[in-house]
């Protein structure tokens, strides 16, 4: 706590030997013995007398002054933690209020009479009509109620909120394209949205767990520690090393070694990947630890690999004050970022176990529960997951050193994709390159959040350390949006194909993750180009290029105006673009771009300038909507010049003649990514005009882009 012997509003006159001294020693820095006295005589006394103050200045060797404006500065700095507190409390309130309006306007709208199809005139409590008359004099009641406290606190009088306006089923706000109101031209979209089946999310069906199913869970994970434990620590008899600087599994050795008489999917059409890949992690042990522990953490730190999780169970919290031993039976969906490859979803258990001081090891194994096996009866890709994990060990500098092994048993019951078929055989689409390399973008990633702002370089238009961290925090989010739209759990699937190359357009219509009664349509489509994965990623993020791909431009230039940088690599940034020669400036686009061995991403959005002023200031962004569009990009996998083999494999390749290192660098798979906000009910389908101005749009960026980079013909 600092005191400027300046500061307390005291008068301009008085001793001119006092207002030398203050010149000359403007500040002074408390002790910390000074500042624990201090806080412990405000927690018994906010506002102590002239006594009390004189006996503070005596023992603590300050000027009663000092302890006075202490005093001062310390309940005023308090009024302003309960005023955000009570703000937060009153913006919940004002949303649920809205919510609960609609929700009876939605209700008094649709509800109509079994028999005659007209207005109900039955005595139904729940609709009559005194009820919701008392009921909407509640609400008002207490909108007014929670408007009086927030005038207060914000010292000036709150307006009350804007009357609700009604949902039309065939209305839609492209905000995908809102980057149009700059005066760019976007295509015309009647998207109307014809009754259907309700989609929200699907729940996860309950588990019931005895103390013998908890038992053997244990023993399942001691057996999957073990054998993680020796697959970490053998160099040479059961690992081949390849050229990419990986290692592959050697199947015979490792089947002499964990002998088993009965393959959980044992039959010829199982194929198997299994691979180790070591590395150096921007995090320490006990961070990373923490982050698999909590699954939301754990989803966090790999938004482009998992889109879904779920902790079914906590078995067992682990030691007394630290997350050893502890045992969870989780879910999850893993994908690869393209609509084309179907996601992997298992139960698993994830074991942590503390090998001596400094080294974790963390194991994930399947556990197949047979009450939710109904949960997989319908998806194309049937996985099992063999002991994996990791191994994180402490370094001197606060950086970990991890090594990852992923093992896997996959029975394809549909042919995988072509576009995909290289990727998937290989063993790179779900291998323990993929899973670390993107560990290791995101460490530097979260690194560079913790550090924002130590120094001014490269902030652009961005005036604090508070408004660098906002802005990384809100982009964050927007990349996490697009990743969990490309494979949606739940929602109305369609497929459509077009023109006489068979582009492969799929749809889907789900929930909004951050407008409530608000259907998103997301719509993709991948595409294989003979060019360099970095060549690519270039093309896109540079706002130089961006008129050659981005037809709702209409071929306008674009500036950027606030740059933050996300790790080692220079791709991996935030940038903030605004658009040159157009009418409007209301609307700036945030992108983010981000690169690993893996693969790459562009992702960028249209964001209102308030918004963004908002979130540069620093305060708080989560209820800022998102609806992110973007491009996901990885290698083809192929070893040769045809990524697409007539014969095309029968599914039963595995790890040992499966070399990651032989894929070729000439080719790239790259996945475009559009998002439709629809304002409708939850329960819609979506319509045949909906279907062919999304194939318009998607054909016309895949044209632009192949044209861009001279590969029309492929």
């Amino acid at each position: 706590m600092e005191f400027s012997s300046g500061g307390g509003g005291g008068s301009s006159g008085g001793d001119p030997h006092d207002a030398s001294e203050r010149r000359k020693k403007r500040y002074h820095r408390h002790t910390a013995h000074q500042i624990q006295s201090l806080e412990s005589m405000f927690k018994e006394c906010a506002h102590p007398d002239e006594k009390t103050r004189n006996q503070l200045s005596r023992e603590l060797g300050l000027h009663p002054r000092q302890i006075k404006f202490w005093f001062q500065n310390r309940r005023t700095q308090m009024k302003a933690q309960h005023e955000r507190a009570d703000n937060c409390t009153l913006r919940a309130d004002n949303d649920r209020i809205r919510c609960e309006n609609i929700a009876m306007r939605e209700a008094l709208r649709n509800v109509i009479c079994p028999s005659c199809g007209g207005p109900p005139v039955t005595e139904d409590s729940y609709f009559d009509e005194q009820k919701l008359r008392m009921e909407n004099a509640q609400l008002k009641e207490e909108l007014d109620r929670v408007s009086s406290i927030a005038a207060k606190y914000m010292g000036r009088p709150i307006s009350q909120l804007p009357p609700v306006q009604p949902i039309h089923v065939s209305s839609l706000d492209l905000s995908m394209a809102s980057f149009g109101g700059h005066g760019m031209s976007c295509p015309s979209l009647d998207l109307d949205l014809l009754p259907g089946s309700s989609l929200g999310l699907t729940p996860f069906p309950p588990t019931n767990i005895s103390d013998a199913d908890k038992a053997l869970m244990a023993d399942v994970a001691a057996r999957a520690m073990d054998e993680l434990i020796r697959l970490l620590q053998d160099n040479e008899m059961l690992w081949i090393k390849s050229e990419g600087g990986g290692e592959l599994l050697n199947l015979e050795s490792y089947e002499r070694a964990f002998p088993r008489p009965n393959s959980h999917l044992k039959n010829p059409s199982v194929r198997t990947e299994a691979s180790r890949f070591s590395g150096v992690v921007t995090m320490s042990d006990l961070a990373l630890v923490d982050m698999f522990v909590d699954s939301n953490k754990w989803r966090e730190l790999f938004p482009a690999i998992v889109s879904r999780e779920r902790t079914v169970e906590v078995l067992s919290s682990g030691m007394l004050g630290s997350h050893s031993d502890s045992l969870q039976l989780m879910y999850g969906e893993l994908q690869v970022l393209s609509a084309l490859v179907p996601t992997r979803k298992l139960y698993f258990l994830r074991f942590v176990q503390q090998i001596e001081a400094g080294s974790w090891a963390i194991v994930d194994v399947s556990y197949d529960i047979p009450s939710q096996e109904s949960q997989f009866s319908s998806s194309s890709c049937k996985a099992h997951k063999l002991p994996s994990g990791c191994l994180i060990q402490k370094m001197p500098n606060g950086y970990s050193k991890v090594t990852w092994i992923e093992h896997w048993e996959v029975e394809d019951k549909s042919p995988v994709h072509r576009l995909y078929r290289d990727l998937i055989y290989s063993g790179l689409a779900f291998g323990a390159e993929r899973w670390l390399s993107n560990l290791q973008r995101m460490c530097e990633r979260i690194a560079c959040l913790m550090v924002a702002g130590n120094s001014n370089r490269d902030l652009g238009a961005i005036p604090t350390p508070e408004g660098t961290r906002s802005m990384m925090k809100l982009a964050q989010r927007m990349v996490n949006n697009l990743c969990a739209s490309i494979n949606p759990s739940s929602g109305q699937h369609l497929t459509t194909l077009i023109g006489s190359n068979e582009l492969e357009v799929r749809a889907t219509l789900h929930s909004s993750a951050d407008q409530v009664n608000r259907m998103v349509l997301s719509a993709a489509a991948t595409i294989w180009l003979p060019v360099p994965l970095h060549t690519v990623f270039n093309f896109f993020r540079d706002e130089r290029t961006r008129p050659q791909w981005d037809v709702l431009s209409n071929q306008n230039p674009v500036q950027e105006i606030a740059h933050i940088p996300n790790g080692s690599h220079p791709g991996n940034c935030i940038s903030v673009l605004r658009a040159l020669n157009t009418s409007q400036n209301n609307m700036l686009i945030l992108q983010e771009s981000c690169l690993d061995s893996s693969g790459s991403l562009v992702v960028y959005c249209p964001v209102d300038l308030p918004s963004i002023h908002l979130a540069m200031s620093g305060e708080d962004t989560s209820f800022i909507p998102l609806l992110p569009s973007g491009f996901t990009i990885s290698p083809d996998g192929s070893s040769g010049p045809d990524p697409f083999p007539a014969g095309g494999g029968d599914g039963a390749s595995t790890s040992s003649n499966a070399d990651p290192a032989a894929r070729s660098s000439s080719g790239s798979l790259v996945t475009v990514v559009f998002q439709i906000l629809v304002s409708n009910t939850p329960t819609a389908r979506i319509s045949p005009e909906t279907v062919n101005t999304v194939n318009n749009l998607i054909s016309n960026t895949v044209h632009q882009i192949k044209a861009a980079m001279n590969c029309l013909s492929s």
